[in-house]
């Protein structure tokens, strides 16, 4: 594991109780149970959003809950590598076959597990439109009492917003330092479109701990 995880090497730091909070906040945000699938994406990219969503998925599953943490940025894909997980099966894998075991590796945390990406297609927003990614969120949710997903940058490509579409909330990470606003603005448009829920935002590197807004 890379020292990105923060929630798991300096437990009692602040910024880990900041995503402390951030847990909390998202169980306020459903509390008619219907926040079951979250996908975490950001305007533009180095935002910060897997190092987020990561840290997010272990104080969740620290707190006694199953998580299921899915790696869909088909781009660059980086949890395999922040939890130093294998990455030649995963996500494309599974939406590639008819039937089979998902392929879900410990992450070495309790009651965390993690799908990689897989081999990276030809097409990323292609195979996340496909029917077979709705039948493998609905398999993953009777899994785990929470399945997050990464994705990429929703401005630059369209693949969030695809996926966005699929599932129960989305969270949007905001770089404090980098993020202009017309980006975010742009964001926030391009979810509406899908009618995807907007959760929230995390705002990164910022003076403060980062917050749910």
């Amino acid at each position: 594991m890379t020292t990105g995880l923060i929630t798991i090497t300096d437990p009692r730091s602040p910024v880990a109780e900041a995503y402390r909070r951030l847990r909390t906040n998202l169980e306020f945000a459903s509390l008619d149970s219907s926040l079951r699938t979250l996908l975490v994406t950001s305007a533009g990219p180095d935002e910060g959003k897997s190092t987020t969503l990561s840290n997010l998925a272990v104080s969740i599953a620290q707190a006694g809950r199953r998580v299921i943490l899915v790696d869909g940025d088909l781009r660059h894909p980086c949890l395999h590598e922040l939890f130093g997980l294998d990455n030649r099966q995963g996500l494309t894998t599974v939406v590639g076959q008819a039937s089979g075991d998902i392929p879900l590796q410990e992450s070495g945390v309790n009651g965390l597990r993690v799908l990689a990406a897989g081999p990276l297609p030809d097409i990323p927003a292609d195979l996340i439109a496909s029917p077979a990614v709705e039948t493998l969120i609905a398999t993953l949710r009777e899994q785990a009492d929470i399945v997050l997903f990464d994705a990429p940058p929703v401005v630059t490509v369209t693949d969030a917003a695809v996926l966005a579409s699929k599932v129960d909330g989305v969270l949007l990470v905001i770089n404090a330092g980098r993020t202009r606003r017309e980006y975010a603005q742009r964001a926030k448009a391009l979810l509406a479109q899908v009618h995807a829920r907007v959760v929230g935002a995390v705002l990164t590197n910022a003076p403060h701990e980062s917050a749910l807004l």
